[in-house]
C-alpha cells in the first residue's frame, strides 16, 4: 500500500448490524468492480456500511461529502503554488484512482451534474481519469473502487442523478430496520439497556408516521444514538429527546408538542 494512502486505512472493525443480504451483495460487486450507489434516508447507517466494507475489504477509505459548490477541481485536484512553484495536488478521487482506495461520494446528488460528469470513465470498462488541467490520463489501481449515496427523499428535477450516470452503478436500497434490531444498534452504539433504546426506537418510529403530514423526515437512528449517549452522560431521558431527536427535525409548535407527547407516552411525563 501506498504510504500516501495509510492515514484512511480503517484499523478496527466498524460495528454494523446487517439487516439483509448488503455484505454479500457488495463483495460480490466488489469482485466484478462494478461501482456502487447506496440509497436510503438520512442516519440509516449508509455511511457506516461503507466504513463497515472498507474495513472488510481491507481497503482504504476516502470520503467526501458533497455539495452544490463542490467543483470538479475538488475531486480531481488542482495546481497549487508552494516553495517549488506551481505543482499539481491530487485531489480525493485521483489519490484513490491513482494508488488503490475506496471512494466515497456521500450525497452525490447535492452535488453539480458538470461535476459528477468526471466520474464517467471510472465507472465503465476503461476505468480512467482524465486530468485534463495536467494532460494526464490516470489508469485506475485494480483495487480502486467508487460508491455514491443519496437520500431519495430529497430528489427533485433540479437534484438527481442523469440516467446515464444511474446505469453505470450497481444500487442498494437502505431503509431503517426493524424495530428489533434498530433497538440493538441503538442499545450498542449508545450505551444504553435494551429496554431504554427499545422505547427511543418507539418514539422514531411514531415520528416516521407523521412523514408527508408535517414532518419531511422523522427521527433516524443516528438522532437516537445520540440521544442515548446523552442520557448515559446523566442527562434527564426527556432533555436527551428533545436535545438531540424532536428539536433538530422541525421547528412547528405543535408538531413539537406532538414529539414530545410520544416520548412523554414512553418514559412518563418530565416532572411527574
Amino acid at each position: 500500500m501506498d504510504k500516501a494512502l495509510r492515514p484512511y486505512l480503517i484499523e478496527s472493525e466498524p460495528y454494523y448490524r446487517e439487516t439483509g443480504n448488503e455484505v454479500a451483495l457488495f463483495e460480490a460487486a466488489y469482485l466484478q468492480g462494478l461501482p456502487m450507489m447506496l440509497k436510503g434516508p438520512t442516519g440509516c447507517g449508509k455511511t457506516r456500511f461503507v466504513e463497515h466494507m472498507a474495513w472488510r475489504l481491507k481497503l482504504p477509505l476516502i470520503t467526501m461529502a458533497c455539495n452544490e459548490d463542490m467543483t470538479a477541481s475538488d475531486l480531481v485536484g488542482r495546481f497549487l503554488l508552494d516553495t517549488r512553484g506551481t505543482v499539481w495536488h491530487d485531489g480525493p478521487l485521483t489519490m484513490a484512482v491513482r494508488f488503490g482506495a475506496m471512494c466515497y461520494l456521500d450525497e452525490i446528488v447535492e452535488a453539480r451534474q458538470d461535476t459528477t460528469v468526471v466520474i464517467h470513465p471510472l465507472t465503465d470498462e476503461r476505468r480512467l481519469l482524465p486530468l485534463d488541467r495536467c494532460g494526464e490520463l490516470v489508469k485506475a489501481h485494480p483495487d480502486f473502487r467508487l460508491v455514491v449515496s443519496y437520500n431519495p427523499g430529497y430528489q427533485s428535477a433540479a437534484k438527481d442523478m442523469k440516467p446515464s450516470t444511474r446505469q453505470r452503478f450497481g444500487a442498494i436500497a437502505f431503509d431503517f430496520p426493524k424495530a428489533s434490531i434498530e433497538a440493538e444498534v441503538v442499545a450498542h452504539e449508545g450505551k444504553v439497556p435494551i429496554e431504554m433504546a427499545a422505547k427511543l426506537v418507539a418514539v422514531a418510529q411514531q415520528s416516521r408516521s407523521l412523514c408527508g403530514r408535517g414532518l419531511d423526515e422523522g427521527i433516524s437512528t443516528r438522532m437516537m444514538i445520540h440521544a442515548a449517549h446523552l442520557v448515559a452522560n446523566k442527562i434527564d431521558i426527556h432533555d436527551a429527546c428533545r436535545l438531540a431527536m424532536t428539536a433538530p427535525i422541525t421547528d412547528d409548535r405543535e408538531l413539537l408538542e406532538a414529539l414530545d407527547g410520544f416520548v412523554e407516552a414512553q418514559f412518563g411525563l418530565e416532572f411527574e
